[in-house]
């Protein structure tokens, strides 16, 4: 048996031909028609809209037997009064595993944080502390100093206003 495929387009009229009688299974399966490319043009484009509207179509039915079937479960799960409590307690469990989960993990945090607050503040208090007694020390210096500068001024002073005393009364008795 002969089958004709075409390449992609053809351009001219040149066939392949392909014997089935080969012993290779794919090839005999290729050469039957299973190949995923088109034969034609015609039947590509016919490929490509059968695709576009199966594809979507499939994607729903599937959606639709996942559906059914959680609906299916749900229902026999809770068809009696005892699965509907013993259901409701397994959520009410996993909701207090949870919740303690969460109060854990926030204690955690709100201990990390307080513990870099309190790091901080001491780190602050130790600056503030250092800066201030730096300041004192330096001000009781500059006090210090300033009271020797002042000592010595007022030595000047005094030793120049008793200059010009001396000199305001040798100038008067060289006037009288």
């Amino acid at each position: 048996m002969f089958v004709v495929i075409f390449e992609k387009e053809p351009k001219h009229t040149h066939m392949k031909t392909t014997d089935n009688t080969t012993s290779d299974p794919t090839a005999a399966a290729t050469a039957a028609g299973s190949s995923t490319r088109p034969k034609a043009p015609v039947n590509f484009v016919t490929e490509l809209a059968e695709r576009a509207v199966l594809v979507p179509v499939g994607a729903g039915l599937t959606i639709r037997d996942d559906i059914v079937s959680t609906v299916k479960g749900l229902a026999t799960k809770y068809q009696t009064r005892a699965g509907l409590e013993r259901e409701l307690k397994r959520f009410e469990k996993r909701g207090v595993k949870v919740r303690k989960r969460v109060e854990r993990q926030m204690t955690r945090r709100r201990k990390r944080v307080e513990r870099e607050l309190r790091q901080r503040r001491r780190g602050v208090e130790r600056t503030v502390k250092h800066n201030r007694s730096r300041l004192e020390r330096e001000v009781k210096q500059v006090r210090k100093d300033l009271e020797k500068q002042s000592g010595q001024i007022s030595a000047r002073v005094g030793g120049i206003t008793t200059r010009v005393e001396e000199l305001v009364s040798h100038a008067q008795g060289l006037m009288s």
